[in-house]
């Protein structure tokens, strides 16, 4: 019997081990198949607080992790298939490792980058290929960028980049836009952007330095064509991990986990969500770790009013 047990080792999960391991509390941190989450897939991270020079997103993690094991966390890498929430304490079924019961639950799955499957795509992330923009922009300064996506996120992506690039070239395989006016306006009035619409991407070009272009084809007449780019941003969603829940707790209409305003609490009492499962807005690893934090404290008081702290 663990008093808490954390799903995921983002940096929300790995400060919820943090706080929790330095209160005592002995947490059990399950990690999946990608243990660090996003920040693993990073290269350079150079807008987290406490590293002038910038530090390598494995690195961060790496530190973090090592933190929370000296205070006392416990790691186990597994994939948790099912979450009984029906009553506390909560059962967690972890494949190849049977069952684990803990009393409290911090949930830190985060989100998946949706990508486009196209060759040469994931063979490229960190080589000119990326999902965040306020991530890696700054990389691509005086450079030319495609971004690829029609949504708000889109918009809001190439107006970024073009604080850094010389040009973005939005990329869209319908020739209408799904993202608001209000956003479409805003790219649209960027002198910056230019709009390749009716475009299907159909694979990444790259070279010994990264990538050199992103290879699309006319929907209209099937030719294909190769937009010469030094950096291709997909921008088509997030899928939050929470498909595991078996939909035993609230989300909202995209998966992501709904809590209290201004806390970590859930529906589910004794079950607190943090990081970008539950972030479909800001989605930084700085944001992560707070919010990593409140999980914690919230968990520790939900403890100590039941009396088993």
């Amino acid at each position: 019997m663990y008093k808490s047990i954390i799903i995921g080792t983002g940096p929300a999960g790995l400060t919820a081990a943090i706080y929790l391991a330095r209160a005592n509390m002995k947490p059990l941190v399950i990690e999946g198949p990608e243990p660090g989450g996003q920040l693993t897939t990073t290269t350079e991270v150079e807008n987290f607080p406490g590293f002038p020079e910038g530090i390598m997103g494995p690195d961060l993690m790496a530190n973090m992790r090592k933190q929370a094991e000296r205070f006392g966390a416990e790691f186990m890498t597994g994939w948790v298939n099912s979450v009984d929430m029906s009553q506390r304490p909560f059962k967690l079924q972890v494949e190849g490792k049977g069952e684990f019961v803990g009393e409290t639950i911090i949930i830190s799955t985060g989100a998946s980058a949706k990508w486009l499957g196209i060759p040469g795509e994931k063979d490229n992330v960190g080589r000119g290929v990326s999902t965040c923009a306020t991530c890696d922009g700054f990389f691509f300064r005086g450079k030319k960028i495609v971004v690829v996506g029609g949504g708000d996120s889109a918009m809001e992506e190439a107006n970024f980049l073009t604080r850094f690039a010389t040009n973005v070239e939005l990329v869209n395989r319908r020739d209408e836009l799904r993202a608001s006016k209000i956003m479409q306006d805003r790219a649209r009035d960027n002198e910056k952007i230019s709009w390749s619409l009716n475009r299907t991407p159909v694979g990444v070009e790259a070279g010994g330095m990264g990538v050199t272009g992103l290879k699309v084809r006319n929907n209209e007449t099937g030719e294909e064509e190769v937009i010469q780019t030094d950096g291709i941003f997909i921008a088509i969603g997030h899928t939050p991990n929470t498909k595991f829940l078996n939909g035993q707790i609230d989300t909202d209409e995209h998966g992501y986990i709904t809590v209290k305003p201004g806390s970590s609490e859930t529906n589910v009492p004794g079950v607190f969500a943090c990081g970008d499962v539950q972030d479909n807005k800001y989605r930084q690893a700085i944001t992560a770790a707070g919010s990593g934090c409140m999980a914690a404290l919230d968990c520790e008081r939900f403890l100590e009013s039941n009396g088993s702290h």
